[in-house]
C-alpha cells in the first residue's frame, strides 16, 4: 500500500493502467491530499499547455488567455456541478468518502486532459499546414468531445468498481451519475461560450473576453456550414469611435 508521502504527480497517470488496481488503491488511501493534489498539477499542467497551444494559433496573448481560460473552465464547471452530484450520492446511500469522490472525478479529468494534450500535435499540424479558422474551431471541439467521453468512462467504471466489488456505492448512483454528465456537460458548454474565444480569428484583434452574441450551437452549424461550401467572410473590421 503506497502512502501519501509517496504520492507524486506522475502516480495520477497511473489511472491508464491497470484500471481495477487503481481503484484498489484509491480505495485504500487513508490520507489522499497529495494524490489530490497530484491529480489538480497534472490537469492544470495538460490543460493550460494545450489552451496555450489553441491561442497561439492567434498571437502568444491568445495563447497564454486561452490557457487561463481552459483552466477556468475546467475547474469552474467542476466546482459548479459537484456539489449537486456529491449530496445526492449521500441520499441515495453512498459509503464513499469525500476526499475519494473527488478523486474519482478527478481521475477522470485527468485522462481528458491526458488524452486531449496527445492531440496537440495533430492540432499543430493542421494550425501549419491548414489554417482554416473554421476547420480548427471543429477539430478543437471534436477533441473535447473524443476526451470526455474516455475522462467520463473512467468514472464510470470506478463508480461501478465500487458499487459491484467494493459494495459502497449504490447501482442507482451510476445512473444518476450519467445524468449529472449531461448536466456537466451543458454548464461547460455555456461557460465555455462565455469564456470565448480560444482559438482566436487571424481577422479580429486580441480579445480575452469577447462580447456576447449568439449562442455555442449556431457557431458551430456556422463553422459546419464555412467548412463546406468555404468561409468567404469579409475581414473584421473595428467600428469607427462615435
Amino acid at each position: 500500500m503506497e502512502t501519501e508521502t509517496s504520492i507524486s504527480i506522475f502516480d495520477s497517470l497511473k489511472v491508464f493502467k491497470n484500471h481495477e488496481d487503481y481503484f484498489k488503491t484509491i480505495g485504500k488511501l487513508e490520507k489522499p491530499g497529495k494524490w489530490i493534489l497530484g491529480q489538480f498539477l497534472t490537469i492544470s499542467l495538460f490543460i493550460f499547455i494545450y489552451g496555450f497551444i489553441m491561442g497561439v494559433y492567434h498571437s502568444v496573448f491568445q495563447g497564454f488567455s486561452a490557457g487561463l481560460k481552459l483552466w477556468i473552465l475546467f475547474f469552474s464547471s467542476i466546482l459548479i456541478c459537484f456539489p449537486s452530484f456529491y449530496v445526492i450520492q449521500l441520499i441515495l446511500g453512498s459509503q464513499i468518502k469525500l476526499k475519494q469522490v473527488v478523486i474519482i472525478i478527478l481521475s477522470g479529468f485527468v485522462m481528458t486532459s491526458s488524452i486531449m494534450l496527445s492531440f496537440s500535435p495533430i492540432a499543430i499540424f493542421f494550425m501549419i499546414t491548414g489554417n482554416n479558422y473554421s476547420f480548427l474551431k471543429l477539430l478543437h471541439v471534436g477533441i473535447f468531445i473524443f476526451s470526455g467521453v474516455f475522462g467520463m468512462k473512467i468514472i464510470v467504471e470506478a463508480l461501478m468498481y465500487s458499487c459491484e466489488k467494493e459494495n459502497i456505492y449504490p447501482k442507482t448512483g451510476v445512473t444518476i451519475f450519467r445524468v449529472w454528465i449531461i448536466v456537466l456537460a451543458f454548464v461547460g458548454i455555456q461557460l465555455a461560450w462565455n469564456l470565448r474565444p480560444f482559438l482566436g480569428d487571424h481577422d479580429r484583434p486580441f480579445e480575452f473576453v469577447r462580447e456576447q452574441e449568439g449562442n455555442f450551437y449556431t457557431a458551430i452549424i456556422h463553422s459546419v456550414r464555412d467548412l463546406v461550401v468555404g468561409d468567404n467572410k469579409k475581414s473584421y473590421k473595428p467600428k469607427p469611435i462615435q
